[in-house]
């Protein structure tokens, strides 16, 4: 079972204006086949369906705590692309002059149809994510080695992204990624090494570039951000990630950390209210009724 807090990785600068082109390009991160979504379900699967947990506890326990990010990753990208959507449109009370009209324009007029200009489960082109994402082979070799190239993949569009907008709130998101992306990148080379006798470390980074190259990953490099991996539990039970993710990343040296329990996070964005998208759709006089109601009976 999965324990949640209110609070989500980092914090992420609040933009003055939206920029729906970029919230529609940083869908791919999130539903599209290398996005959070995919790496989230992906590993979610195979720790739930993994065999031999007895046998093999250190893989399944690195695969499980990796899952557990994976959810906040999802949430990270998800606030990134409603802060990219903050003041698009606007209210004035009358739907004839059209409050929605930038919406026509917006490269995913989607968002502004069905999630009042919020996150979509899909891709950049509006593609629902699909399943059909998810690889759960059975055999531990092969979901180490489709893992890593997942990861290797994500890390490449995080980096096209990063090239196509220059809006701080998705650079920040990304930057962050990238570095984490590449800690997991190391994590599952590592773990096909101790599997096979591969030393798989070798090929990375993938693509031939170091994130110290962005300017919003270096502040994460520099706070050590791609030497921890996370227990994402506060009891010990996949503490036997030690035995695999041990040593020195091969990119600088430093020694490879596990962390009990979880980062310290940053308070999620409030959302403001949407009256000409009809949403939340709760006016002032409902919210009255619903804190009386609240109230009732304590």
């Amino acid at each position: 079972m999965f324990k949640r807090e209110n609070r989500m990785l980092i914090d992420l600068p609040i933009p003055e204006h939206g920029d729906p082109n970029a919230a529609a390009a940083v869908q791919e991160l999130l539903g599209g086949k290398f996005g959070e979504m995919s790496t989230l379900n992906n590993y979610m699967f195979q720790s739930f369906n993994f065999r031999r947990k007895d046998k093999l506890k250190p893989f399944y326990d690195l695969v499980a705590s990796i899952t557990a990010e994976e959810f906040g990753h999802v949430e990270l990208v998800t606030n990134a692309i409603n802060l990219l959507s903050r003041g698009n449109t606007f209210y004035t009370g009358d739907p004839d002059v059209t409050p929605l009209r930038e919406g026509k324009d917006s490269r995913n007029t989607y968002q502004f149809i069905a999630t009042a200009q919020t996150a979509l489960a899909g891709d950049s082109m509006g593609r629902a994510w699909s399943g059909d994402n998810v690889f759960n082979s059975g055999n531990l070799v092969l979901d180490l080695l489709h893992n890593f190239f997942l990861e290797v993949g994500a890390r490449t569009h995080k980096m096209r992204v990063y090239e196509m907008t220059e809006n701080e709130t998705a650079r920040e998101m990304i930057g962050y990624l990238l570095v984490r992306g590449g800690t997991h990148v190391l994590a599952y080379a590592k773990a096909l090494e101790i599997a096979t006798g591969v030393d798989v470390k070798k090929m990375i980074p993938i693509p031939d570039l170091s994130n110290r190259k962005f300017d919003h990953a270096r502040k994460f490099e520099d706070q050590g951000l791609a030497n921890v991996l996370y227990t994402w539990n506060d009891v010990g039970d996949y503490a036997d990630i030690r035995q695999i993710w041990k040593g020195s990343n091969p990119e600088n040296g430093d020694r490879l950390i596990v962390k009990e329990g979880t980062p310290k996070g940053a308070p999620i964005p409030n959302l403001d209210e949407l009256p000409e998208e009809f949403a939340p759709g709760i006016d002032r006089d409902d919210y009255a009724k619903i804190a009386k109601r609240l109230m009732e009976n304590l």
